[in-house]
């Protein structure tokens, strides 16, 4: 089985399930997993997991994201972006100036409304489906955070902008409470997903690309060993045979048997609640492993080895 994240450049007209579905013919493998939807018509960065990597996904799903959008000024519609039926226009009237000072307005911690034409379920049923039906219900705003807001480019009634942002927000969503609160609606034209944590668009392959790169035998060229995603933390490996079998069973260590890989001491001095790598000791990956102070203990925190 194949182990590991691959950087995937989402094309225009795939959903994240059918990168998904190729993946599986190209690999011939069924456990994969994407890292968090995009839009049909968007394209951009999605880290998809493979096999053990597959453990991952929640954690890729609530990395920071940053996209690069269109806004178009003048226009709301049913989905908040160009692909929907037009609900309503206004003329754009609003100077450069006023669109700057409101776009950064929207820097911090916000509430948004998720839109209804979304993956979010509500009683079993996803709201996109609910929309096609003609049905729209309530939904609660949900605390979200835009770290920074870039204009790249003001061509009104069109505004291109960077937007790097928390998980569960919507650019569709912004780029129509924009519009509202300039008085002249507004809408998602264009949206490139370019940064996802450690990934971003310059290590992005699309599937043909990928599928070249696999029939000539260097996947791993590629590929980011679920290790890797940890490349911040301390490294320690089992230090006998005792401990490799409590680690294998993803059993709790004390610190004395465990050491740190490239030092001659047994365990080690901790920082409270430290969270390091694990090790087996002929170097094969368990997991993620926390130190506890009050316990003298380090218990798992996620594990990637299959138990014994």
């Amino acid at each position: 089985m194949i182990n590991g994240v691959l950087n995937v450049w989402k094309e225009a007209g795939f959903t994240s399930h059918d990168v998904v579905g190729k993946l599986r013919g190209i690999l011939h493998q069924k456990k994969i997993g994407h890292t968090g939807t995009l839009d049909p018509d968007a394209t951009g960065v999605l880290p998809v997991c493979l096999g053990k990597g597959t453990r991952l996904c929640d954690m890729l799903t609530d990395e920071t994201k940053t996209y690069e959008a269109l806004l178009h000024l003048g226009i709301a519609t049913d989905t908040q972006d160009m692909s929907g039926t037009v609900t309503a226009e206004a003329p754009v009237t609003v100077m450069e100036e006023e669109v700057r000072d409101c776009i950064a307005s929207f820097v911090g911690e916000q509430q948004q409304v998720p839109p209804m034409y979304s993956a979010l379920k509500v009683n079993g049923k996803k709201l996109y489906e609910l929309a096609r039906e003609g049905i729209e219900i309530e939904r609660k705003a949900r605390t979200v955070h835009f770290y920074e807001i870039s204009i790249l480019e003001v061509k009104l009634p069109q505004v291109r902008m960077e937007v790097t942002c928390s998980k569960g927000t919507y650019i569709r969503t912004l780029c129509h409470d924009i519009g509202e609160k300039l008085g002249c609606h507004g809408c998602m034209e264009q949206l490139i997903r370019t940064r996802v944590g450690q990934f971003d668009r310059n290590g992005a392959h699309t599937l043909d690309e990928i599928a070249a790169i696999v029939g000539e035998g260097r996947l791993s060229e590629i590929l980011v060993p679920v290790d890797e995603m940890f490349a911040a933390l301390r490294s320690f490996a089992t230090a006998d045979d005792h401990a490799k079998k409590l680690a294998e069973n993803g059993n709790p260590l004390k610190p004395a048997q465990i050491r740190e890989i490239g030092e001659t001491a047994s365990g080690g001095d901790f920082a409270e609640d430290e969270e390091f790598r694990l090790y087996l000791d002929g170097g094969t990956f368990v997991g993620i492993y926390q130190y506890r102070p009050s316990q003298n203990l380090t218990r798992p925190v996620k594990l990637f080895l299959e138990r014994t």
